[in-house]
């Protein structure tokens, strides 16, 4: 069975094939693209524009940022050639991992790990103590192939006996940020949210942090890796791996990571992942096989 990304990048193909216009999808070697989801940061534009003009100088290519909204968007464009390299969560990672190479891998606080929490609305409402408490209750995820955003969530409401059933209803915000704000506006009673985007928000002094609070801490995860394609590498991806694991060495590299609450960038090492491996065996259709 070829599942969604395979599907997609399949019919991406046949396209192209019946295209006069085909080999213009054949990326140029002084490109590089690099996918990501929604970051953060209330400038996002003019951080990403800053950061990509500082890879550009030092790899002497044309380093250009691609921003969706979700992380099957993000792969969609990697499996179909149209990204060299993607910013994903670890679960896709472990998914695809047969099809993909660890770039690099941030740290933060120091080490290449997160965590997932639980939060709640920090007054008024259902008052929620844990995952057994979401009976009956609302419950928003951040995206379908986030760990800490739905992975996570479907593992702890298992070992509390519950179902989807027995939500009252739960929904996808699509972004972290989006899980946060919707459980300040008492939209969700409770979300499934990335510990570090958590974190960063209320470090920024951002309301959605500031009118929720955490219920329940994981035990650490790999921090979503840049990734690209084994096969068909881009020529400055080795490059690119040098120029992020230096980033702490100049003050605009310094200056580029406090803005994303980052330590720094490491190689990494596919065993980080196996904790969320072994978390999506776990989950039944997770799409992550023994």
């Amino acid at each position: 069975m070829v599942d969604a990304p395979r599907r997609r990048c399949l019919a991406l193909l046949g396209s192209a094939l019946a295209a006069p216009w085909a080999q213009a999808a054949v990326p140029a070697r002084d490109v590089l693209r690099v996918g990501l989801t929604s970051v953060i940061l209330a400038d996002q534009s003019a951080f990403l524009a800053r950061w990509s003009r500082y890879l550009s100088e030092r790899l002497d290519v044309d380093v250009r940022f691609v921003a969706r909204e979700s992380y099957q968007s993000v792969l969609d464009l990697l499996f179909g050639r149209q990204l060299d390299a993607a910013w994903i969560c670890g679960y896709p990672y472990v998914r695809w991992q047969s099809e993909l190479s660890l770039i690099a891998v941030p740290q933060y606080l120091g080490a290449p790990t997160y965590q997932a929490y639980l939060i709640r609305p920090a007054s008024g409402g259902r008052r929620i103590e844990g995952w057994v408490d979401l009976r009956g209750k609302v419950l928003a995820y951040s995206d379908p192939l986030s760990n800490s955003g739905w992975l996570v969530a479907q593992s702890q409401l298992a070992l509390a006996g519950l179902a989807a059933r027995d939500l009252r209803r739960a929904f996808f915000a699509h972004g972290h940020r989006n899980v946060a704000e919707a459980v300040a506006a008492h939209l969700a009673d409770a979300g499934s949210i990335d510990g570090y985007v958590w974190d960063t928000m209320r470090a920024q002094h951002m309301t959605a942090a500031r009118e929720t609070e955490i219920v329940w801490r994981s035990a650490p995860f790999g921090f979503p890796p840049i990734v690209a394609l084994r096969e068909e590498m881009h020529p400055a991806l080795g490059p690119l791996k040098a120029v992020l694991l230096a980033m702490p060495q100049d003050g605009e590299g310094r200056s580029l990571l406090e803005a994303l609450n980052l330590s720094g960038f490491e190689a990494g090492e596919p065993a980080l992942f196996e904790s969320i491996r072994r978390l999506a065996l776990s989950v039944p259709g997770s799409g992550v096989r023994a």
